[in-house]
């Protein structure tokens, strides 16, 4: 599809991608949205917990939401687009990736951008309640990327699945590092990197074989974390064989459900490559937004109803 142009108007304030992207990371709050916890079994015995919030009455659609990096399923964008779905009978399913929701995972591996296998366990185990004939998903930076391979990387996509919405997408792992890196951005970095590594200390004496102190020590930077971490922990060669691999920017040409994207093109932690123009054009089920302003998942709107989380539902509607 041509890429769509984005009607999103910020407030003056919030055009600054630096002041909408803390705002809303810090200093949003959402109100009013009752979740009830419901723990699930992997295939490899570690577990998910999925915060669950309803539609007032009983609902046969269902939104699955994915936080982004170190988020959980208590962050505003993620009860924000969930009050917004519940308030138009649509229940809201929030994913605690491994070990974010308050409780460590089990084993060495926990999550990553490209953990798709995590996402399928959830999507197969709402399809067995039996309660659902329209499933919609909605990832957010690192659950974005995570969605767009889930539906583009080849499996069998059950008749359910609707469609799905990416905001702030780090379409490529690399090149978001990069940006990542890079000095604009090392306030977030330094924030990033202290959340990932005190969240594996535990793993320090859970698994002495596997993480030394030294290799504990080594970690300095987001991509010393990828290497000596998340690459070991979960199969791959080194950061960057991660990165090539979990990226979904490869899979977007296959994907056959209909997909929004919504990258903002002052967003700071997105590289060029991450505005995917030519796969969109050449693909009838991609969809690219990319609105002027937003920064990294800040899209601030009118009556603390986000813009992409109003696009998200009328994406759904429409699809």
């Amino acid at each position: 599809m041509p890429v769509i142009e984005s009607t999103y108007k910020p407030p003056f304030w919030a055009k600054k991608s630096f002041v909408s992207t803390v705002f809303s990371g810090l200093a949003r709050s959402v109100k009013g949205v009752e979740q009830t916890r419901e723990r699930i079994t992997l295939p490899d015995t570690d577990f998910v917990d999925l915060d669950w919030s309803y539609a007032q009455e009983k609902s046969n659609k269902v939104i699955i939401l994915l936080h982004g990096l170190e988020g959980s399923a208590q962050r505003p964008y993620i009860t924000g687009t969930a009050k917004l779905f519940n308030h138009h009978n649509i229940d809201a399913c929030a994913v605690n990736f491994r070990g974010c929701s308050g409780e460590p995972n089990t084993l060495f591996r926990s999550y990553h951008s490209g953990a798709t296998e995590d996402l399928d366990a959830v999507v197969q185990h709402l399809l067995l309640k039996g309660q659902y004939d329209e499933i919609y998903i909605k990832g957010i930076s690192l659950g974005a990327n995570m969605v767009l391979k889930y539906v583009g990387e080849g499996r069998e996509i059950p008749a359910e699945l609707k469609s799905v919405i990416a905001v702030s997408t780090p379409c490529d792992l690399k090149g978001s590092c990069g940006e990542l890196l890079s000095l604009k951005n090392k306030h977030y970095a330094i924030r990033f990197l202290a959340h990932l590594k005190e969240k594996l200390k535990p793993k320090l004496e859970q698994f002495p074989n596997d993480l030394s102190l030294a290799d504990f020590n080594a970690i300095k930077t987001l991509i010393d974390f990828d290497d000596i971490y998340t690459a070991k922990a979960h199969g791959f060669e080194s950061a960057l064989d991660y990165y090539k691999k979990a990226s979904c920017l490869q899979f977007l040409p296959n994907i056959k459900v209909p997909s929004l994207i919504i990258n903002a093109l002052n967003d700071s932690f997105l590289s060029p490559e991450c505005y995917p123009v030519k796969e969109a054009k050449q693909n009838s089920n991609l969809f690219l937004e990319m609105p002027k302003y937003g920064g990294h998942v800040g899209f601030v709107d009118k009556k603390n109803i986000y813009y992409n989380e109003k696009r998200a539902l009328a994406f759904v509607r429409d699809n």
